[in-house]
Parts: C-alpha cells; sequence; structure tokens
C-alpha cells in the first residue's frame, strides 16, 4: 500500500498537531504547579501581603497559560488550515 503526498501531509499534520499539544501543555502545567506551590507558600509566609501575591499570581498564570494556548493554536492551524495543502494541491492538479 503506497501512500500518495496528500495522505502523507495529512498524517504528518495531524501527528505533529497531537505531538505539539502534547507537550505544549505539559510544560506550561508543570509551571502552573509549580507557581501556585511558591504563591502559597509564600502566602503561609507572608499572609498580610496575601493581595500582591495574589494578583501577581494570576498575572504570571496568564504569561504561562498563554504558551499552552499558542500551542493549541498552531495545531488547530496544522489541522483546519495547513499552509502546505495549498502547495500540495498545486502539485496534484498540475498548477
Amino acid at each position: 500500500m503506497s501512500m500518495d503526498s496528500t495522505t502523507i501531509i495529512a498524517v504528518a499534520s495531524i501527528v505533529i498537531a497531537g505531538i505539539t499539544t502534547g507537550f505544549g501543555t505539559m510544560g506550561p502545567a508543570l509551571a502552573e504547579g509549580k507557581a501556585v506551590a511558591t504563591a502559597l507558600t509564600s502566602l503561609a509566609q507572608q499572609p498580610d501581603a496575601s493581595a500582591t501575591i495574589t494578583r501577581t499570581l494570576f498575572v504570571g498564570l496568564a504569561m504561562i497559560e498563554s504558551t499552552a494556548i499558542y500551542c493549541f493554536v498552531v495545531s488547530m492551524i496544522l489541522i483546519f488550515a495547513n499552509p502546505f495543502w495549498n502547495h500540495v494541491i498545486a502539485k496534484v492538479t498540475g498548477g
């Protein structure tokens, strides 16, 4: 069974999208866990600074989460708006 270039591009896009989402969410998940653990430790040591620590924590979590969102966006582009499709379709149709 041989695979044509369209099938290879489709399989590669789906596999890379899965890998991107998998690895792209592992790092932020670990970083968010560490950030929350550190914030809880800081809150236990300095309860009077809870407003500042909490505000800084939420800003940091938003920055960390944006990395996972970027990876998700790249995955969606690979699956639904793959830039390689136009090139492959042009080669297949002879255009």
